[in-house]
């Protein structure tokens, strides 16, 4: 990737030649303008990271070609170039919107140094407005958790996608799994790092919305638009990432929008009659095969194809077991922070009851979880008991050979035991596991409903009982 893009608006040929070959040297990708009355169409057309701007280009004047751009809401840094004789234009240019002047003849290192500093400048605070928008939107920031070996194979896949600077990725996996989590690895890994990472959720957008939320709208375009211009995220998102989460959300019309977008890399505002360029890699997520949707009609098939270059299936928190006690404990220390607390242990019964728990939230279930713990409690040491709120109807994914906390051990007294109470033993510790379901008690024991229901008739095991406790 290029450093930056700059546009030079001078009608000096030579000057403007000398330029482009320094600054390309410098890594810059530059485009030169000479004639006033296009130096608009090229603004929109190149989207440059930086301008350099003569006072007078040709016979247009460079200040109102630079409030032209602040009044259509361009905030791209300008530096305006000036001879000795034009030094209170450009101070008079300062106080309009331009972000330095430079006066001719210039020194190319002290040119140098003012195109990076504004450079930084403008990157910092394109950051600083996607961080106000994600605190605005209350969205969890953490790092990836876990030792486990599917999710090293998903990180391992990750970088290598990375390293495709342009590639499309698509991420599928259930929610709450981390899709967004690995789409920031992507972009972090990526010669895009330095780059803005902005995030769209396609389905908390209201259809009507969507189009102006993706590529922004000029002033006037439908009702309620009244600031003077407002860039969409694709726009945000120049030269870095764009995340569309939940993309199977959208509307079979602003998938039409969206494919050409990918294929041409251009688009219009709502309202606008200027098409504009953009320099983004798009990373895609789903908590559904978006093939399955394909297939139902829901989404388009060529813009499946498009976005599946290269895609990742995001494992569940319930087939990783052994990321759920480092999970844990990161969330334990972040909430504990926040709220002043002193941070628990976890006890290895409340370990292994949280590693048998089904997690349908996967990991925004056990954050949320711990958050509530943290909240409630001020124990020392948790216990599975803490956690009891997380049982229902729909019980814990328990095997037939955990029970109570520990591993089921069957113990014979000396005198010996007869086999109905082996059975019933069974039944009611499975029963009080499960909450009295006894689909899921069937189901543990691997056997049929009717059958069950047999059996706790034959042992006198009451199914209108609501809590069954062991009679040993």
């Amino acid at each position: 990737m290029t450093k930056a893009r700059i546009l030079i608006g001078d009608d000096e040929i030579i000057l403007t030649a000398t330029l482009k070959k320094i600054l390309g040297e410098l890594g810059y990708a530059v485009i030169v303008c000479n004639r006033g009355e296009e130096f608009l169409q090229q603004l929109t057309e190149c989207k440059p990271d930086l301008v350099l701007l003569d006072i007078y280009l040709g016979e247009v004047n460079g200040i109102q070609l630079l409030n032209r751009m602040r009044s259509e809401g361009s905030d791209i840094p300008v530096i305006m170039m000036t001879a000795h004789s034009d030094v209170a234009l450009a101070v008079r240019a300062m106080k309009e919107g331009a972000a330095d002047f430079v006066v001719k003849p210039f020194d190319l290192n002290h040119l140098g140094v003012l195109i990076e500093k504004n450079l930084n400048y403008a990157s910092l605070q394109t950051k600083v407005k996607l961080l106000q928008e994600e605190l605005e939107e209350g969205g969890p920031r953490n790092a990836i958790i876990g030792k486990s070996m599917a999710l090293q194979r998903v990180l391992e896949t990750a970088e290598k996608l990375a390293q495709g600077d342009n590639t499309t990725v698509l991420l599928e996996g259930e929610s709450g799994t981390g899709k967004e989590l690995v789409a920031r690895f992507v972009h972090q890994k990526s010669a895009r790092s330095e780059k803005p990472f902005v995030t769209i959720n396609c389905g908390a957008i209201p259809k009507e919305l969507a189009e102006s939320e993706f590529f922004g709208y000029e002033k006037g375009a439908f009702t309620g638009a009244t600031e003077r211009m407002k860039q969409g995220k694709f726009e945000l998102a120049h030269g870095g990432t764009i995340l569309l989460d939940e993309i199977r959300e959208l509307s079979l019309d602003m998938q039409v929008k969206l494919l050409r977008v990918l294929e041409e890399k251009r688009f219009y505002r709502l309202g606008g009659t200027k098409e504009i360029a953009v320099d983004v890699r798009v990373i895609a997520a789903s908590n559904r095969e978006l093939i399955k949707e394909v297939e139902a009609g829901r989404f388009r098939e060529d813009l499946f194809y498009r976005l599946n270059v290269a895609s990742i299936r995001i494992p569940p928190l319930r087939s990783r077991p052994e990321d759920i006690v480092e999970l844990a404990s990161s969330f334990l220390q972040e909430f504990c922070r926040r709220f002043a607390r002193t941070v628990p242990k976890l006890s290895q019964e409340s370990v292994e009851y949280l590693e048998r728990l089904p997690w349908k939230g996967n990991v925004r279930e056990l954050r949320n979880a711990i958050e509530r713990v943290v909240l409630l409690n001020n124990a020392l040491v948790l216990t599975p008991e803490h956690f009891a709120f997380l049982r229902s109807s729909e019980s814990p994914a328990v095997g037939p050979d955990h029970f109570g906390g520990r591993k089921f051990i069957l113990e014979i007294p000396p005198r010996g035991i007869p086999m109905n109470e082996v059975v019933r033993e069974l039944i009611l510790r499975t029963l009080d596991i499960v909450g009295g379901n006894q689909v899921q008690a069937a189901k543990v024991l691997g056997l049929t409903r009717s059958k069950l229901r047999y059996r706790m008739e034959q042992l006198g095991i009451q199914p209108e009982q609501r809590t069954y406790r062991s009679s040993v």
